[in-house]
């Protein structure tokens, strides 16, 4: 039985609703505190079993590739002057034994575009996706990557990662139906993408997590493109459901959409709050303010 090995980050993204600060930065190096989302998603593959990160980059997307790479000038500076936890910090950026592999998305052609990129690498197995900018949180339990391949190991099939949203909300998502509503892993019949609040068949929203089996690939190759001429993984998943059982795993924890001003500040707010340097002082900074 092949474990869920490798993970798809697909990071090539312009970022614009944080412009200017994504002009020349990617989005997915914003930091939550002090470690940008794209870490805290790949601490998340690593929890999970996962040693291959492939990262589907653009133009711009250099720092990252810096950021994952071995630092010698900083981590000769940290040494020489006693810095042993920065230097610790810095070292564990890129846990030993993972292997990061980059491949470039020449043009912005969708998450479905992004994704059959990556078939060279992933080959004939399993594999996440990850979205960085959903930061998703279950502190100090099992983290959603974890859950996910845990359904994945029992069930052998594709797993969407969803949860509830407001109906007034469905227009944001791709939005599931399933063959049953109770229990948090139900076996999807349908899936549309971004529907408006009166035609979406239920209110679980796909959100940024997803373990593929290798057949996505040959949907992938074969749809047409859909909204804005782009490829949608939600038209080659709703295609997959034809020929293979595809599953919806309501998560335990907590979804921040830091692909949203708002969102990004929430995460920003609750990840200080229990930071271990920063957490009571700032909670005693937001308690002067109330």
């Amino acid at each position: 039985m092949k474990k869920v090995t490798k993970a798809v980050f697909p990071v090539a993204g312009m970022g614009t609703r944080f412009l200017p600060a994504t002009k020349a930065s990617p989005k997915e190096m914003l930091p939550i505190v002090d470690k940008p989302l794209i870490q805290y998603a790949v601490e998340e593959a690593v929890a999970a079993g996962v040693t291959d990160m492939i990262f589907i980059t653009g133009r711009t997307k250099r720092s990252i590739e810096d950021h994952f790479d071995k630092a010698y000038e900083l981590e000769t500076e940290l040494e020489a002057r006693g810095k042993k936890e920065l230097l610790e910090i810095v070292k564990r950026t890129v846990p030993k034994g993972v292997n990061c592999v980059y491949i470039r998305q020449s043009e912005a052609l969708g998450l479905g575009h992004a994704v059959l990129c990556a078939a060279p690498v992933v080959g004939d197995e399993a594999f996440a996706v990850i979205l960085a900018d959903d930061l998703l949180d279950n502190h100090g339990a099992e983290p959603i990557m974890q859950q996910m391949v845990g359904v994945y190991n029992y069930h052998r099939c594709s797993v969407l990662g969803t949860m509830n949203v407001p109906r007034e909300d469905t227009r944001q998502y791709g939005i599931v139906s399933t063959d049953s509503q109770q229990g948090n892993v139900q076996r999807v019949t349908g899936i549309v993408e971004k529907p408006k609040p009166e035609d979406a068949p239920t209110t679980q929203a796909v959100v940024g997590r997803y373990i593929l089996t290798p057949h996505i690939f040959d949907h992938l190759r074969s749809i047409k493109p859909g909204a804005g001429g782009e490829l949608q993984l939600t038209d080659a998943i709703a295609s997959l459901l034809k020929e293979e059982a595809v599953l919806s795993y309501q998560f335990q924890g907590v979804r921040y959409d830091c692909g949203s001003k708002l969102g990004y500040l929430k995460a920003t707010v609750e990840f200080g709050l229990r930071h271990a340097e920063t957490g009571a002082d700032f909670a005693a900074y937001l308690a002067a303010r109330a």
